[in-house]
């Protein structure tokens, strides 16, 4: 729970009270290799804090999957739409490898919000962070070519290019595996 508690002073001022108050929402689960930490068509109750390992969150279409975000250690996963309005998640999140979470419940997290100002800021600072990554991602997608994503992602998140494999990252990108490998190629003899 240290590198929680780290995390959460890195993003907004927070006492030892209300890191005491904090507890009873926080629970440390470990996850094997594809395990589910939301499914897709659950309500999303959590939120998950990555403390080793890391995962997806992905959709099928037609059986194809369609990788959506990775997340990494000192990141929150969730279905940040699902989780705010307790719609039913659009998309899964599962381990990409063993992992150890942080659950924050939901229903926990909200009442000691109430009684405590700085939970209220933390969770605030959460969902920030959380939609500012989803708009980040979604620019991306929207303003360049695969090959301007593939050094974006090169620059500005490159746990992702050493952690997810190939066939992972094409999906991620939006392009098929061999387009991934013709990039890469291409770049190299450039």
């Amino acid at each position: 729970m240290d590198n929680l508690l780290r995390y959460i002073r890195s993003l907004t001022n927070f006492s030892d009270t209300s890191w005491k108050m904090l507890q009873d929402a926080l629970t440390k689960k470990a996850f094997k290799k594809n395990e589910f930490l939301l499914k897709e068509g659950q309500v999303c109750q959590s939120l998950f804090y990555i403390d080793s390992g890391y995962c997806k969150s992905y959709y099928t279409i037609d059986g194809d999957i369609k990788n959506t975000g990775f997340f990494f250690e000192n990141e929150i996963a969730t279905n940040i739409s699902s989780f705010g309005n307790g719609q039913k998640s659009t998309y899964a999140i599962v381990a990409c490898e063993a992992l150890t979470a942080i659950v924050f419940d939901k229903d926990k997290l909200f009442q000691a919000s109430k009684q405590n100002i700085e939970i209220e800021a933390l969770g605030r600072n959460c969902i920030r962070l959380f939609a500012t990554r989803q708009e980040e991602f979604s620019t991306l997608f929207n303003r360049y070519s695969a090959q301007e994503r593939l050094e974006y992602l090169e620059r500005k998140h490159p746990e992702m290019l050493q952690r997810v494999s190939l066939s992972q990252l094409a999906s991620f990108l939006g392009v098929a595996r061999e387009t991934l490998s013709r990039i890469r190629k291409r770049r190299v003899l450039a």
